[in-house]
C-alpha cells in the first residue's frame, strides 16, 4: 500500500469502516454506507480501494448465496493500526458515530431478505431468509392470498425475522 495521497486515506477509511462493524459486509452495503448515506468517499474511490485492499490482502472475500461479504483481515488490521492517524479525527469520530447509530440497520438490511412474486393462480409466494457470510440460516416460503398481503409480510420481515426466528428455533428444538 502506498503510504501518502488521496487513495492511502480512501482505503484507510474502508478499512476503518469494516474494523468497526465487525461483521462481514456486502459491496452494495459497503457502497450505501459510505457514499450514498455519508460523503466518505466517491462511488469510484470506494470501488477502487475496495479492490486495492483485496489485492493487497488488507480485506478477503466470502461467498454465501451468490452475495460476495468482505472481512478485514489481520494485515489490515495492523496496517490500520500503523496509518489511521492518516484518517481525520473528525472523519473517524463521524465514522464511529454512525456505525454505532447504523449497525444493527445495516446488518439487517443484509441478513433479513424478503422477496415476493405472483403465481400463476393469483396467490403471492412470499420467500424470507435470514442470510449470513457463511450459509443461509432460514429460508422459508409463505404463500399469500394477494399482492396487499405478500407486501405486508415482505415490510414486516426486517424487523420480525429475529422474533420469527426464535419462536421456530424454540418450537422445533426444545
Amino acid at each position: 500500500m502506498e503510504f501518502s495521497g488521496e487513495t492511502t486515506v480512501n482505503k484507510l477509511i474502508l478499512l476503518f469502516v469494516f474494523d468497526k462493524m465487525d461483521i462481514p459486509i456486502t459491496e452494495n452495503t459497503i457502497i450505501e454506507m459510505c457514499t450514498s448515506r455519508n460523503m466518505w468517499l466517491t462511488y469510484l474511490d470506494c470501488i477502487q480501494a475496495i479492490t486495492e485492499l483485496l489485492e493487497t490482502q488488507f480485506i478477503y472475500e466470502s461467498l454465501c448465496d451468490g452475495n460476495k461479504y468482505y472481512s478485514i483481515t489481520p494485515d489490515g488490521r495492523m496496517c490500520l493500526a500503523m496509518f489511521f492517524m492518516q484518517i481525520p479525527t473528525s472523519l473517524r469520530s463521524d465514522i464511529t458515530q454512525y456505525i454505532k447509530e447504523n449497525r444493527t440497520m445495516f446488518r439487517r438490511q443484509q441478513e433479513y431478505l424478503a422477496t415476493y412474486k405472483k403465481n400463476s393462480d393469483g396467490t403471492y409466494t412470499v420467500t424470507l431468509k435470514i442470510a449470513g457470510p457463511i450459509q443461509t440460516t432460514l429460508e422459508m416460503k409463505l404463500n399469500v392470498a394477494n399482492r396487499r398481503t405478500a407486501k405486508s409480510v415482505h415490510q414486516k420481515w426486517k424487523e420480525k425475522a429475529a422474533q420469527v426466528y426464535s419462536t421456530i428455533y424454540e418450537t422445533l428444538i426444545d
